[in-house]
């Protein structure tokens, strides 16, 4: 049956801010949207992990708003709602039949978690349409799990980032004390969800993920310590039937006045030694990143294009 999306949006509590405002009546919460649906791009992204982006791309739907808006979010001007259009589930839907025919490998929901019942109304419809390629939910993970039941049977790959174990610094940074916990626990309903991952390999050899998830954690300045933490939680918890990309791509965007120690990349000093912190606890299935990633050339223009 079709999600009614307005019902969530009258009391809304979809994520674990749990603000109860009213958006149907044009009330924002933490994440700054009202029941408009809004993003700021869609197009091919081919700056994810090799499985997902292949050689075709990525087909990439970025929504604004976001109920964490990380102080070093590379998308800032999106998570705090400075940019986007706004656009109806109908046409949310013609956007991922768009990106299908323009040779997607999959449809990419960037920071979708406060428009769930709105994405899954246009996933649905889109299906009846034609839709066939994957579906990745790709989120910071601050998600509640009742929430995440809400995309069972529709999303095929989750991309979620595990960001701290640090009670501190996800106050820190991400003004969600409790971030750890919520994470944890969203991260174990995704995998309930679609298990371990599937692979195909397409006509160029290039080998993509048809199923599973993938946990994204980006390394920050002086977190070394917690991002040991994060790999050993993951590798206890899932050992190989989960993938792990460890991300050095911390780009300084210069507004850190009141966070000095986030005026620096990290190094490839500090990087390396956690990959090998990684390889030696046993970690097989997962990703890193080579070269120089940190740059604000690889952050989309979110000018609407393609929406």
């Amino acid at each position: 049956m079709p999600v009614d999306y307005r019902s969530y949006m009258k009391d809304c509590k979809l994520c674990p801010r749990n603000c109860h405002v009213n958006r149907l009546g044009g009330q924002r919460g933490y994440c700054g949207q009202t029941a408009e649906l809004r993003a700021g791009r869609a197009g091919l992204h081919f700056w994810e992990e090799p499985c997902i982006s292949g050689d075709k791309g990525s087909g990439t739907v970025f929504f604004s708003g976001c109920p964490l808006r990380c102080v070093y979010c590379q998308n800032r001007c999106l998570a705090e709602s400075r940019a986007g259009k706004v656009l109806s589930t109908e046409r949310l839907a013609e956007v991922f039949l768009e990106l299908e025919e323009k040779g997607a490998n999959n449809i990419n929901l960037v920071t979708p978690t406060h428009f769930v019942p709105q994405i899954a109304c246009a996933l649905e419809l889109s299906k009846t349409k034609g839709l066939t390629i994957p579906i990745v939910y790709n989120t910071g993970s601050y998600e509640k799990v009742e929430t995440l039941r809400l995309l069972n049977g529709l999303v095929d790959i989750y991309l979620p980032d595990l960001k701290y174990v640090s009670e501190d610094l996800a106050k820190r940074y991400s003004n969600a004390p409790d971030y750890f916990e919520v994470a944890s626990s969203a991260i174990r309903e995704m995998f309930k969800q679609v298990g371990k991952s599937v692979f195909e390999t397409d006509a160029s050899g290039q080998e993509l993920m048809k199923k599973g998830i993938i946990v994204r954690h980006l390394v920050l300045p002086e977190g070394e310590d917690d991002s040991k933490k994060v790999l050993a939680y993951l590798h206890e918890t899932y050992e190989d039937s989960i993938y792990i990309s460890i991300m050095n791509q911390y780009t300084p965007m210069g507004h850190f006045e009141a966070y000095p120690e986030l005026n620096r990349k990290i190094s490839d000093e500090v990087y390396d030694r956690i990959v090998d912190y990684a390889l030696d606890i046993g970690i097989e299935n997962g990703f890193i990143q080579e070269g120089d990633t940190a740059k604000e050339s690889f952050i989309p223009v979110f000018d609407g294009s393609g929406l």
